[in-house]
């Protein structure tokens, strides 16, 4: 692998070049402006990112980052038009959030992998200047072939300032409505482009696959958000609804106060004696959790099921709509996301429903914001004589949303213990307390 330091260059052959962005910290976002000679873009369609994913008839792409990997840029130099010189890898910090900087990112890093060729590395150097984005690389034509330069430079303006500078016209927020002047009568009236638009969008209707995770973009503060989390089943076919298919939707939540960033990630499932450890998730309380009081306590304060319905309007902020007893739906709304650490979505299949699997009974869950962001967690698995099933996880910690994960875990056979959730967010199955639903 080449590693460069700040302003050194390396040449590249003209196959295809994937460009991934790794960081530890806050969140960044990678991006792409096709240059020409005079270092600006033909027009605004030369911008590449979460809004424009293509640029350039397909030779440079976007790929958002998934559970398996991270956020990527696709550079084709072959295919790129004769009058695009460069093409200028950025990164920048949240646009919805105009008070993110690079000093809450650690460990920014760039690697572009050339196909066939070696691995370069660009480790950014820290930026503490109230920087907002930053140009990392370029890849850029040199005679007959390509090279790629490590740049770093920073600019506080953000994503706008760095597209300005490279002639994309922007706008971060709607401008004031224009007073209207009559124009002559004989004199055409021009149609305005629109400004191309940098706040990220709601994600629409997707499905997870097993494993799979999506991030839904929030403002924490907005008192007036409220996120549905449903447990939805058809009961099956016909003779699986006549065997009986009463589900109860469970939510386990550890309450942001509580919750701390493990060594393990969000979402890991752990055996028995898993003792969380890391930092808490509200530093300002000014705690470093290492262990927590006896687990089985927590799990039974922290959960609303049919039998303690919750609140909106004051603690957990997490409040059920009733117990559906025949094949339909059951859902949590959770309102004040800044409440909340993790919460962890289950399902819980009575004895009397026989042995059919989750999935014989058409259950998955859907979470959505009602802003346009919907998230689907279908079941996978078959499994028969499993009385829990630990559907999604719900991490609020980051400032910026949330992210669901697939889970899909199972309880042993015929156990009736309900799955834990631990204060770093890591689920243990068959280690919570046993309580039967009588009908």
């Amino acid at each position: 692998m080449t590693e460069l330091t700040k302003g050194a260059n390396t040449p590249v052959g003209a196959e295809r070049i994937t460009v991934e962005l790794r960081r530890s910290g806050g969140p960044v976002d990678l991006s792409a402006l096709l240059i020409g000679a005079d270092g600006k873009v033909g027009s605004d369609a030369d911008m590449v990112f979460f809004n424009q994913p293509s640029a350039g008839a397909g030779s440079v792409r976007h790929t958002t980052a998934t559970s398996g990997g991270p956020e990527r840029i696709i550079v084709e130099p072959a295919a790129l038009a004769a009058s695009v010189h460069r093409v200028v890898l950025v990164g920048s910090c949240d646009p919805d959030d105009p008070g993110r900087t690079f000093a809450e990112v650690t460990e920014l890093a760039v690697r572009a992998v050339p196909e066939g060729g070696e691995p370069v590395l660009f480790p950014v150097p820290p930026m503490t200047d109230g920087e907002r984005a930053a140009v990392l690389l370029e890849i850029y034509r040199r005679g007959p072939g390509w090279r790629i330069r490590a740049v770093g430079q920073g600019y506080r303006e953000g994503l706008a300032g760095v597209a300005t500078d490279f002639g994309v016209e922007v706008a971060e927020e709607p401008p004031p409505a224009p007073v209207p002047v009559p124009a002559p009568v004989w004199a055409p009236v021009p149609a305005a482009a629109p400004a191309m638009s940098l706040v990220k969008p709601p994600l629409g209707r997707i499905s997870l696959d097993k494993g799979a995770r999506a991030s839904i973009s929030m403002d924490k503060q907005d008192r007036e958000l409220a996120i549905e989390a449903a447990l939805e089943w058809d009961g099956g076919d016909e003779n699986r609804r006549k065997r009986g298919a009463d589900l109860d939707l469970y939510a386990l939540f550890v309450p942001a106060s509580r919750a701390v960033r493990g060594v393990k990630a969000a979402g890991t499932l752990v055996k028995s004696g898993h003792t969380p450890q890391g930092e808490a998730v509200r530093p300002e309380n000014g705690e470093v959790h290492s262990g927590e009081q006896p687990t089985g306590a927590v799990d039974r304060a922290n959960v609303v099921y049919y039998k303690n319905l919750g609140s909106l309007r004051e603690k957990p902020y997490i409040q059920l709509d009733g117990d559906s007893k025949v094949p339909g739906r059951e859902a949590i709304r959770i309102s004040r996301p800044d409440e909340q650490g993790y919460i962890l979505l289950c399902a819980y299949s009575a004895v009397s429903n026989g042995f059919g699997s989750f999935r014989s009974f058409g259950a998955k869950a859907v979470i959505s914001d009602g802003r346009g962001s919907t998230v689907t967690v279908p079941l996978f698995e078959n499994t028969k004589t499993r009385y829990w099933v630990a559907l999604a996880l719900l991490d609020f910690t980051t400032d910026d949303g949330a992210t669901v994960r697939h889970i899909e875990s199972y309880s042993r056979r015929m156990n009736e213990r309900r799955p834990l959730l631990h204060i770093d967010g890591t689920i243990e199955m068959n280690a919570g307390p046993v309580e039967f639903k009588r009908p």
